[in-house]
């Protein structure tokens, strides 16, 4: 399944570093990094668990949020750039 993943860390308290760095380090390991707290890429269903158990034991459920979209084919999916267009690994976009 195709997955899109955006998380916000809530940096007000020192903890929040940690888990930012956490979090990211985590994310990377099964997707792409494309901007800032932006994730894509293809993955197992059992991937997806593994994720999610990794991201819940440092997510704070009051302070921090991750939202994961997902797609059973990405091909449904069309990319626009506006402003300045990084180079990403996004050619796996039709």
């Amino acid at each position: 399944m195709y997955i899109i993943l955006v998380y916000d860390i809530n940096l007000e308290e020192k903890a929040g570093q940690k888990v930012l760095r956490n979090v990211f380090k985590i994310c990377k390991k099964y997707l792409i990094h494309i901007q800032n707290s932006t994730f894509e890429g293809e993955l197992l269903d059992s991937q997806l668990l593994k994720l999610n158990k990794e991201l819940n034991t440092y997510i704070r459920k009051d302070k921090d949020s991750v939202i994961i979209f997902k797609s059973r084919n990405q091909k449904w999916l069309e990319k626009e750039f506006l402003g300045k267009k990084e180079d990403y690994k996004t050619d796996n976009f039709l």
